[in-house]
């Protein structure tokens, strides 16, 4: 399994957390240093079955300078895709890759269901 996470982010933590007390073997990425391509993010948004604005850190302040909630809507999916794989900071964590899912925010009922 990939987990992906911003170290410093307290979400991350938990599910980090979950993950190391529940015997889940995985290995770690730090998305600020080591930003998803946009190829992985094609192929994680395939196997989530998300729609796509759910990939995006909504929170975040970088999302907000840019406005984002605004510009989103009219852009096209391979626009979003461009913009993701531009900043790790954009990207909603954590996210973990497992064989066949992908699991994006850390909802401990979700993540249950990989042990």
């Amino acid at each position: 399994m990939l987990f992906v996470c911003y170290p410093k982010c307290t979400t991350c933590q938990k599910a980090k957390r979950f993950l190391d007390e529940n015997g889940i073997k995985y290995d770690e990425r730090n998305i600020k240093e080591q930003n998803p391509t946009i190829e992985e993010l094609k192929d994680w948004h395939k196997a989530s079955g998300l729609p796509l604005k759910k990939f995006f850190n909504t929170s975040g302040m970088l999302y907000r300078s840019m406005e984002l909630a605004k510009k989103l809507p009219s852009m096209s999916e391979d626009e979003q895709f461009a913009l993701l794989a531009s900043d790790g900071m954009l990207v909603k964590r954590p996210i973990l890759v497992a064989d066949n899912t992908v699991l994006v925010g850390f909802k401990e009922s979700e993540w249950e269901k990989l042990r």
